[in-house]
C-alpha cells in the first residue's frame, strides 16, 4: 500500500505545480500583453494630405480616427471600402466633423497629392488622403504592420497587394481594433460615437 501511495503523491504534486505554474504564465502574459498593446500599432509618422498640410500621429490626437491603407490605382477594394468610410461619415451628421478619417498610399511613386485629391473628390468630404516620399510611407506602413507590395502586371504597368483592414484609433491616438463596416453606416456609425 506504501509503495502505491508515493507514487500517487509524486504525480499529484506535480499536477498541482504544473497548473500553478501554468496560472502564473496565463496571468504573466495578461499583464504583459496589456502593456504591450497601446505601442504595437501606430507611431510616429509625418506625411501630406491632398491640399499640402502636413500631417503627423499628433493630429490623431482629441477625436477618433479611422485609418485605410490602400492607392488610387485599386480596381476594387479601395473605392469600396472608401464610399462605405463615406457612408458611415454621411451616417454621422454632423458629428463628422468630430472623427478624423485618412485614406494613406500605399503607392506613393503614383498617389501625388494632386492624385489623391482627384481620386477623393468622388468621396466624402471629410476624407483626407496622405501621401509621401516613398521612406516616409514605409515607416507609417511599418508602424500600422501593414503588407503592401508591388505586383508586376504583363503589360508592364503593376498593382498593390496590401493589408485592407479600417483601423480604429481612439482620442489618444492608440489602436482599438479593425473598424467592422460589414453592417449598416447607421450601426458603424453607432459604434464610432461611442469613441467621440
Amino acid at each position: 500500500m506504501e509503495r502505491l501511495r508515493r507514487p500517487v503523491v509524486i504525480i499529484a504534486a506535480f499536477a498541482v505545480s504544473l497548473a500553478v505554474g501554468l496560472l502564473l504564465m496565463t496571468w504573466l502574459m495578461g499583464d504583459l500583453r496589456k502593456v504591450a498593446a497601446p505601442a504595437a500599432i501606430g507611431g510616429p509618422f509625418q506625411l501630406a494630405d491632398q491640399s499640402g498640410q502636413v500631417v503627423t500621429e499628433k493630429n490623431l490626437k482629441g477625436r477618433p480616427t479611422l485609418i485605410f491603407f490602400g492607392f488610387t490605382h485599386c480596381p476594387d477594394v479601395c473605392p469600396t471600402s472608401l464610399f462605405e468610410i463615406s457612408e458611415v461619415l454621411r451616417a454621422l451628421g454632423k458629428d463628422a466633423d468630430k472623427v478624423n478619417a485618412y485614406f494613406v498610399s500605399v503607392d506613393p511613386e503614383r498617389d501625388t497629392q494632386a492624385a489623391m485629391k482627384d481620386y477623393l473628390s468622388s468621396f466624402d468630404p471629410h476624407l483626407k488622403g496622405l501621401t509621401g516620399d516613398p521612406e516616409h510611407v514605409a515607416k507609417v506602413l511599418s508602424a500600422y504592420r501593414v503588407y503592401a507590395r508591388k505586383v508586376p502586371l504583363k503589360d508592364g504597368d503593376y498593382t498593390m497587394d496590401h493589408t485592407a483592414l479600417i483601423y480604429l484609433m481612439d482620442r489618444d491616438g492608440n489602436f482599438v481594433s479593425p473598424f467592422n463596416l460589414k453592417r449598416t453606416p447607421e450601426e458603424a456609425a453607432k459604434d464610432l460615437k461611442r469613441y467621440l
